[in-house]
């Protein structure tokens, strides 16, 4: 059964399976979940490609699991698949107290204000770069072009990575996200994704023994963060090369992909581009919005470690809970017309896009920053970014991705 072309009113409720990726690949995942925060917001789903599993789809409820990590555990993956088991990878993200709080800190000083402060004209000089390499009145593809281009070289100066390589990291980003059993991207082999992580951490393996040797004093890139701190020391290393996707996936994915929906968004609501022109101040605020708006990645994944109640629902110990941000995030009960997009929306940072909780993302504020600057260095330069084709949707249930984007440049 295809679900993205089906009316989901149409399906018995129990046979409903969110964690179709085809859903997304189409951007056909809104009745479903309409239906279920009205009928189930807590919703067993038997039978998947991704085995049984629990939907959370409303707000207040996703808030709950993530507040209780100890009845709802993210160990040991936070993606609705399960990993390969010969290929499996650890993660801080994917692990509970103490692991998870004591790598966390390590590398968070690496996008805490003070080093944010530092990047800010940096990210600003290398945006305004990119802008004015692009061609007016030429069309050309946003994603890879802006979008990718930008948080690439982004992702580059967190880990003080050579910068002439810096796609590497965009593909292994993508390769490390490009998994049937975990999400249900089928782009690329098993064995096609196996070698590029092992490329990945060949490379880094390098990169950690060179900065050890280094004193840590003033760099705060990921890897001299974690090469001299106690809590990295004991890592496998395929701990490692899951500690390095994690970073790389959150420093690319959730910027990428709202840098490139916001650019739809606004094409798709011309009123609030208007708005945008006339009052530039309303660029934070519509940061959030975008970010809500797009809810880059879609879910994240728990394992009820008791047996628990929920939303008038049986919960067994061991279950698969999955917390649906995107369904969350167009939640009528908490958030005003969800399904509208409001730049100058009261309460806009209100959205569970970064999560909640010891897991809420780390890099928010970064993420916040560069779309930001993104924002203010468009609107100096272009009238309008016009998106001139049908965007290109990944197929997966993780990652709302954008992967091709036409548009044509106006001056001012």
């Amino acid at each position: 059964m295809d679900q993205a072309q089906i009316d989901p009113y149409t399906i018995p409720l129990d046979e409903i399976d969110v964690s179709d990726p085809a859903l997304y690949e189409s951007d056909s995942q809104w009745p479903y979940f309409e239906r279920l925060r009205n009928e189930a917001p807590v919703h067993f789903c038997k039978d998947s490609m991704f085995g049984p599993y629990w939907s959370v789809t409303c707000f207040d409820d996703i808030m709950t699991v993530e507040k209780d990590h100890e009845t709802y555990s993210s160990y040991p993956a936070i993606v609705i698949g399960d990993q390969d088991p010969d290929f499996t990878v650890k993660q801080f993200i994917a692990a509970d107290p103490p692991t998870h709080d004591d790598q966390r800190m390590v590398v968070t000083p690496a996008v805490a204000p003070q080093n944010l402060a530092k990047l800010e004209p940096i990210i600003r000089e290398r945006i305004g770069k990119i802008m004015d390499e692009l061609p007016i009145g030429e069309r050309f593809d946003w994603v890879d072009r802006v979008s990718i281009e930008l948080t690439t070289q982004m992702l580059a100066t967190l880990f003080d990575f050579p910068f002439d390589q810096r796609r590497k990291l965009t593909f292994w980003s993508d390769m490390a996200t490009s998994s049937k059993e975990i999400a249900g991207d089928d782009s690329v082999s098993a064995e096609e994704r196996e070698a590029a992580l092992l490329e990945c951490l060949e490379v880094f393996t390098g990169i950690w023994e060179e900065r050890a040797k280094k004193s840590p004093e003033d760099n705060y890139d990921f890897i001299t963060l974690m090469a001299h701190s106690p809590h990295f020391q004991e890592m496998d290393p395929m701990e490692y090369l899951g500690n390095l996707i994690l970073l790389i996936v959150g420093g690319n994915d959730t910027t990428r992909n709202s840098i490139s929906g916001g650019v739809l968004m606004l094409n798709e609501n011309p009123s609030e581009y208007e708005k945008l022109r006339n009052d530039l101040g309303l660029i934070p605020s519509m940061v959030s919005e975008i970010i809500r708006f797009q809810t880059p990645l879609m879910h994240m994944r728990r394992i009820a470690t008791k047996d628990v109640e929920l939303g008038g629902q049986q919960i067994h110990e061991g279950d698969k809970v999955v917390m649906w941000y995107v369904s969350g995030n167009r939640d009528e009960k908490r958030i005003d017309r969800p399904n509208e997009f409001i730049i100058d929306r009261k309460n806009a940072r209100n959205h569970v896009s970064f999560g909640f909780g010891i897991h809420r993302c780390m890099g928010n504020r970064l993420a916040e920053m560069q779309l930001r600057l993104v924002w203010e260095e468009i609107t100096k330069r272009f009238s309008k970014v016009e998106v001139v084709g049908t965007p290109v949707r990944l197929k997966s249930n993780f990652v709302r991705g954008i992967t091709e984007m036409p548009v044509v440049l106006h001056a001012k």
